[in-house]
């Protein structure tokens, strides 16, 4: 079982940076793609980067140039930084980790509970 947990959001000025942290858990698991997610109420959830275990990032273009996802292998944990925010950014936010469960030789997939990220005027 894979456990992942959220932390960084918060209330920031337009324009200002937050920086989300993953931080994931778990034994006899490979982790293979962390993803940040975030969702408004009624809106569904929406991927907004990525990184491979190779530390391939991907973004959506909503993010592009302005977040920068990371991971520190280490640490068992993935960081999502985000410069000039928009109230659009305004949302909770969720990390998804993906990978292979060596008990079962299955694959599996987690989600934390989330962050709220909310970005006033």
């Amino acid at each position: 079982q894979v456990t992942v947990a959220e932390s960084g959001g918060g209330l920031v000025q337009a324009g200002g940076s937050l920086r989300l942290s993953c931080i994931t858990s778990g034994t006899r698991v490979s982790i293979v793609t962390i993803g940040w997610y975030r969702q408004t109420p009624g809106a569904q959830r929406e991927l907004v980067a990525s990184i491979s275990n190779s530390g391939s990032p991907q973004y959506a273009d909503s993010a592009a140039g302005r977040f920068t996802i990371s991971r520190d292998n280490a640490k068992n944990t993935v960081f999502l930084q985000m410069n000039n925010l928009k109230r659009e950014d305004t949302a909770a936010y969720y990390c998804n980790a993906k990978g292979v469960d060596h008990r079962w030789s299955r694959p599996f997939e987690s989600w934390g509970q989330g962050t709220q990220v909310t970005v006033s005027p």
